[in-house]
């Protein structure tokens, strides 16, 4: 089960007030195509930093970049043999590029970049190919032998008999993760997680045999590991120096090596020693030790995450889609994240939850705002602006967590979102526009803070609890749990009292997004007729669906019609506040005792379907906006200045590059996985 996820933005559609000084000449806009926008951000105070700071941000890139090959492989097994036949494919191509095939060719292509695989970076459905599968199978025979990316013993004819099925048949492959509970989540989704034949049962009784319901300090099961069957046992291959992907990883350890050579201090060394080792050996406990570590350090400038950590890519929730962050600390805009995790324990002592479920004691909870320096693997190119780590809940409990609020990643978002039409076609009257554009920034800003720094780290599981005990359902509950009780924060007295907020009526903004959010917009990210299927928007339906029930004899909160048009319309703040409270309340018993019938039943009732008409109602008006749904980026690059003895004097940073040709240097300059 997902303990703690990242927070992805959905404000973004949202016309709203940078709250910093930006490059207003910087160019946010990179390439459009499908559903997706791609951007670029700037890296503010880049060159504020020390020369081993930014030695340090380059090494950690190279880190970073050098795992990109293992996401691609844990999303789909015949995904980088697919990414360098197109790759070929594109750069080979000697026909008309005004084609109809190869105009839908290079947007498959693009498309499939951007998902690190065939299937949708948020939805999982498979990519539908818009050009002929005669097409492909022409442009195959067309590239000569050397530019095949063959299996070993594997002819031409081969490769196009195993992958365009893969491509172009609807039925395989279809879904990369499967969340529905009703199926076998395990056989039915086609990510490279587990090996051919194993099955949801046999997954669950493997880590069922293996785990101690007394061990109050269990490793994150799974966490790092593929389930395979051999000879009809079930076993696990480990992901380490001589294991799974261990040439890629060989790159990251030789980096990460570096970057402790810089080290800012001897905390931080140490981490990233013990990364290091974790790495070689794949021992789950070093791993943990890292974290403590890793959480423990609150004085670096510089940071990172690089590992096997967030599990939306596995139906059960264990297994660690690879990725990276590198950062630095934004020293302005982190006192109000201090602040925050300063009184941490004030929260949680009046949360609106069964005194059981609290933490009597909250420790090591900090938070900063930062800027993002690189983006890798499961977080690139789409990212989060929030992150609350480490996810197990026994080190959270008595060593702390470190939260970040991704500050120039918002901005970007921000930057490229204004005047885009968004208010004026779904925000129901004029003064809610005005609170929108005077108050949504910050308390948008505030609920990330919250969510990541205090929401994750709220709570405790009752004795005996099993982490893993929601299943296919603890990602979006656990977001849920976070979310609410941000929500539940953002209008208490105490923001205004600590100097967070100026106006005590500003959390109103963000109540109005959200609810509109998980209502309706969001449904522009789905396709009709089908259900909602991605943790984050479960999440956000829940609440929003659940309120709107259990407020409809008071009238809390109504869909209603003005001109034809239907809008979100807030009658009383305060009950809504109080539904907040309430609902955390459920989803924090759920939680606390592993109830997993009871998160069942809120998720199938409140978090998958769809209306319909209201969904037919709200793609129209979007498709007027012309609002991309989705949204990622691209990273700036890094480029060491060297003396004549060859030493680095200095680290650039130049931005500039295209999506294609960030892609094409990416599988050119970091495929240690072959192909």
């Amino acid at each position: 089960m997902k303990k703690t996820l990242s927070t992805i933005i959905f404000a973004a559609m949202l016309s709203l007030n940078a709250s910093a000084v930006v490059d207003k000449n910087f160019d946010y806009h990179v390439d459009r195509f499908a559903d997706i926008e791609v951007l670029r951000y700037e890296v503010p105070e880049f060159d504020r930093l020390s020369l081993n700071q930014k030695k340090m941000i380059y090494y950690l890139s190279q880190a970073a970049q050098n795992g990109r090959d293992i996401l691609w492989d844990q999303n789909g097994k015949y995904n980088l043999q697919i990414r360098k036949l197109l790759e070929n494919i594109y750069t080979g191509y000697k026909g008309d590029k005004d084609s109809k095939d190869f105009k839908a060719f290079e947007k498959y292509l693009k498309q499939v970049w951007f998902g690190n695989g065939i299937h949708h970076h948020y939805s999982t459905d498979k990519f539908v190919p818009e050009f002929s599968e005669q097409f492909f199978i022409s442009e195959v025979n067309n590239l000569p032998e050397n530019l095949l990316p063959l299996n070993p013993g594997q002819s031409r004819e081969q490769l196009l008999s195993s992958l365009t099925p893969v491509i172009f048949d609807p039925t395989v492959m279809p879904k990369r993760v499967n969340q529905d509970g009703s199926a076998d989540v395990v056989a039915t989704s086609a990510s490279n997680l587990y090996g051919d034949g194993v099955t949801q049962a046999e997954v669950e009784a493997y880590y069922a045999a293996l785990k101690n319901p007394n061990d109050s300090t269990p490793i994150s099961y799974g966490l790092n590991a593929k389930v395979v069957k051999e000879d009809g046992k079930i076993k696990e291959e480990h992901y380490h120096l001589n294991g799974l992907y261990g040439p890629a990883i060989a790159k990251i350890i030789y980096w990460l090596d570096m970057a402790k050579g810089v080290a800012e201090n001897e905390e931080q060394k140490a981490y990233i020693t013990k990364l290091i080792d974790y790495y070689i050996t794949g021992d789950l406990r070093l791993f943990d030790e890292y974290s403590i570590l890793w959480a423990e350090d609150t004085k670096s400038d510089v940071d990172f995450v690089n590992g096997f950590i967030e599990s939306y890519g596995d139906p059960l929730g264990m297994t660690g889609s690879w990725e990276s962050y590198v950062n630095f600390k934004n020293k302005d805009a982190s006192s109000r994240t201090e602040t925050i995790s300063g009184n941490a324990q004030w929260f949680e002592d009046h949360s609106p939850i069964d005194p059981r479920f609290r933490k009597p004691e909250v420790k090591g909870v900090s938070a900063k705002v930062i800027n993002a320096a690189m983006l890798a693997g499961d977080a690139f190119p789409s990212t989060a602006i929030g992150i609350n780590l480490p996810n197990a809940d026994w080190i959270r409990a008595a060593h702390g967590s470190k939260s970040v609020t991704i500050e120039n990643i918002t901005e970007a978002y921000d930057m490229a979102s204004h005047g885009n039409g968004f208010n004026e076609e779904f925000v129901i009257d004029a003064p809610t526009s005005k609170l929108l554009d005077d108050y949504l920034y910050i308390t948008d800003m505030l609920h990330t803070d919250l969510h990541e720094c205090l929401g994750h780290a709220s709570g405790q599981l009752l004795p005996g609890v099993d982490p893993d005990a929601l299943k296919e359902n603890g990602s979006a509950l656990e977001e849920a749990r976070a979310d609410l009780f941000a929500l539940y924060y953002l209008a208490d007295p105490k923001l205004t009292e600590l100097g967070i907020l100026d106006n005590p009526e500003a959390y109103k903004a963000e109540y109005y997004k959200y609810m509109l959010n998980g209502l309706m917009t969001q449904l522009n990210r789905i396709e009709p007729g089908k259900d909602i299927e991605e943790a984050h928007m479960r999440n956000r339906q829940l609440i929003a669906a659940w309120i709107l029930e259990k407020g409809k004899k008071d009238k809390v909160v109504e869909l209603v019609k003005k001109n034809g048009k239907t809008y979100v319309k807030i009658n009383d703040f305060k009950k809504m506040r109080t539904l907040i409270g309430d609902l955390l309340a459920e989803i924090q018993r759920i939680k606390s005792e592993g109830d997993y019938k009871g998160g069942a039943a809120l998720i199938n009732k409140y978090a998958v379907k769809v209306d319909p008409k209201l969904h037919k109602e709200v793609l129209e008006r979007f498709s007027k906006l012309d609002i991309p749904p989705y949204r990622g980026f691209i990273n700036p690059i890094y480029e060491p200045v060297y003396d004549a003895a060859g030493n680095i004097t200095d680290v650039k940073i130049k931005h500039g590059e295209g999506y294609v040709d960030q892609m094409l240097r990416l599988s050119k300059d970091y495929s240690p996985l072959g192909y």
